[in-house]
C-alpha cells in the first residue's frame, strides 16, 4: 500500500512530464504526417486517374474482339487473313497498353502503400518512446522513499489530489498502448499488401515480355503469308490446300500410332463425370466445337475420327489459365518442324487427381516443364499455330496414366512431323472436358 501510494504522490509531476512528451513529438510528427498525407493524395488522385484508362482501353480491345469474331465468320479468303492479321495486331497492341498502364498503376501503388508503411513505422517508434519514457519516470518514483514524496506535498489535500491525477496517467498509458498495437496491425496490412502487389507487378511485367513476343509473332506471320502468296488469291487457296492435305497425312499418323498403345481405364482412379474439378481456362468460354463425334467430325474433317478435345473460340493474345493446380509436364512446338501441321505450339498439365490438361495452337507459352502451377495461373495465350482455321483454343482432357509425350519418329520412322514433340493416348485415355467443367 506504501509503495502504491508514493508512485500516486508523484503523478503530478509525472502528469506534467507524461504532456511534455505527447505533445513534443507529435508538432514534428503532425507536420511530416500531414506532408505524407498529401503525397499519398496525390499518388491516390494518380491511381485512379489510371484505372480510369484502363477502363476505356477495356472498351477498345472489346470492340477488337468483337471485329475479330465478324471476321472469323467470312469465307476463308487472303484478304480475310490479312484484315485477321491486321485486326490481331491492333488487339495485341491495346493488350500491350492495358499492361503498361496496369503496370504504372502497381508501381503508383507500391509508392503510395511505401509511404503508408513509413508514417507508420514513426508512429510505432512515437508511441513506443512514449511508453518507455513514462515507464521510467515510474520506476524513479520507485526508487523515492514514502517520506521523501509526501514532504514535497504543500498540504494535505494536495496529497489527496494525486488519486486523480493517477486515472489520467493510466488513461494517458492504455491510449499509447491502443494507438501502438494498432499501428503494428495497420502495418502489418500494408507491409502484406505491399508484398502482394510487387508480386502482381512481376507478373505483369512477365505478361508485358509475353505481349510483345506474340506481336512479334504476328508481324512475322503476316509477313510470311504475303511473302508466301504474294498477295495472289489463288496461291493462297493452294497454300491452304496443301496444309489441309498436310493435315490429313498428319491425322492418319497418329490415329495409326493411338491404336497401337494398350491401356485400361480403371473408372476409380479418375473424377467421377458430372464433378466440376475445374475452372475454366478462359475468363469467356465460348464453345465452337465440341468432343466426340461432332457434325464437323462426321463431315470427314478429322479423317472419320472423333474430336479428341474441345474448341474455345477467342483472339490471339487472350490469356489462358490453368484449370486446376498441377505440374508441367512438357511443352512444345509441332511448327519447329517445317511442314508439321500439328499442335503448333502446346503444353501439357498433369493433376493431382488422375487427370491431364493439354493446351494447344497457342500463341506464347508462359511455363516450363516440371513448373509448378496453381488453379488460375496465367499459362499461355491463345493463339493459332500449328493447323488451325482461325484463332482458338484447343483443349483436351487425359486420363494422365494413358497419355505420353513422345517424338513422331519415335513411333515411326517416316513420319511429317519427325522430331517434333506431341503427346499420345490410347483412345480410352480421351475424356470429354465439359463432364469436368462449370456448366455454363
Amino acid at each position: 500500500m506504501v509503495k502504491y501510494i508514493h508512485i500516486l504522490m508523484c503523478t503530478r509531476t509525472i502528469a506534467v512530464f507524461i504532456l511534455g512528451l505527447l505533445i513534443a513529438p507529435l508538432l514534428t510528427v503532425g507536420t511530416h504526417f500531414a506532408q505524407a498525407q498529401s503525397e499519398v493524395q496525390k499518388l491516390q488522385g494518380q491511381i485512379t486517374e489510371r484505372n480510369d484508362r484502363l477502363s476505356d482501353i477495356e472498351k477498345e480491345i472489346a470492340e477488337y474482339e468483337a471485329a475479330l469474331n465478324e471476321v472469323g465468320a467470312e469465307k476463308d479468303t487472303l484478304q480475310r487473313a490479312i484484315n485477321q492479321l491486321s485486326l490481331e495486331r491492333k488487339k495485341v497492341l491495346a493488350d500491350i497498353s492495358y499492361t503498361e498502364n496496369k503496370i504504372s498503376s502497381t508501381d503508383l501503388t507500391i509508392n503510395k502503400l511505401t509511404l503508408e508503411i513509413g508514417v507508420a513505422e514513426k508512429d510505432i517508434a512515437r508511441n513506443e518512446e512514449s511508453i518507455k519514457a513514462i515507464l521510467r519516470k515510474f520506476n524513479t518514483a520507485d526508487n523515492e522513499s514514502f517520506i521523501e514524496v509526501f514532504l514535497r506535498q504543500e498540504n494535505i489535500s494536495a496529497f489527496w489530489n494525486e488519486f486523480e491525477e493517477l486515472e489520467t496517467v493510466k488513461e494517458t498509458m492504455f491510449l499509447q498502448i491502443e494507438d501502438l498495437n494498432e499501428s503494428k496491425s495497420i502495418l502489418e496490412q500494408k507491409r502484406s499488401q505491399s508484398t502482394s502487389e510487387r508480386s502482381n507487378l512481376v507478373d505483369l511485367k512477365d505478361q508485358y515480355d509475353d505481349q510483345q513476343s506474340i506481336l512479334a509473332h504476328n508481324t512475322a506471320n503476316k509477313s510470311n503469308l504475303l511473302s508466301a502468296t504474294k498477295n495472289e488469291e489463288a496461291s493462297y487457296q493452294t497454300l491452304l490446300e496443301q496444309k489441309k492435305n498436310a493435315r490429313d497425312t498428319l491425322l492418319a499418323e497418329v490415329r495409326d500410332i493411338e491404336s497401337q498403345i494398350q491401356f485400361i481405364l480403371d473408372p476409380n482412379t479418375i473424377p467421377t463425370p458430372g464433378t466440376a474439378v475445374f475452372r475454366w481456362p478462359l475468363d469467356s468460354p465460348y464453345i465452337t466445337q465440341y468432343f466426340g463425334y461432332t457434325k464437323f467430325a462426321q463431315s470427314g474433317a478429322y479423317g472419320g475420327s472423333q474430336h479428341n478435345g474441345m474448341d474455345l473460340g477467342a483472339p490471339i493474345g487472350t490469356k489462358l489459365y490453368a484449370p486446376l493446380t498441377g505440374t508441367v509436364r512438357n511443352v512444345g512446338n509441332t511448327d519447329a518442324v517445317p511442314g508439321c501441321y500439328s499442335w503448333g505450339q502446346w503444353l501439357l498439365i498433369d493433376h493431382p487427381n488422375g487427370l491431364s490438361s493439354m493446351f494447344a495452337h497457342l500463341s506464347q507459352i508462359s511455363v516450363s516443364p516440371g513448373q509448378k502451377v496453381n488453379t488460375g495461373d496465367i499459362v499461355g495465350y491463345v493463339g493459332s499455330t500449328g493447323y488451325s482455321t482461325g484463332p482458338h483454343l484447343h483443349y483436351t482432357v487425359y486420363v494422365t496414366d494413358g497419355v505420353q509425350v513422345k517424338q513422331f519418329n519415335q513411333f515411326k520412322k517416316v513420319t511429317g512431323c519427325g522430331a517434333a514433340l506431341s503427346p499420345f493416348a490410347a483412345i480410352d485415355a480421351y475424356l470429354d472436358p465439359l463432364d469436368y467443367l462449370p456448366t455454363l
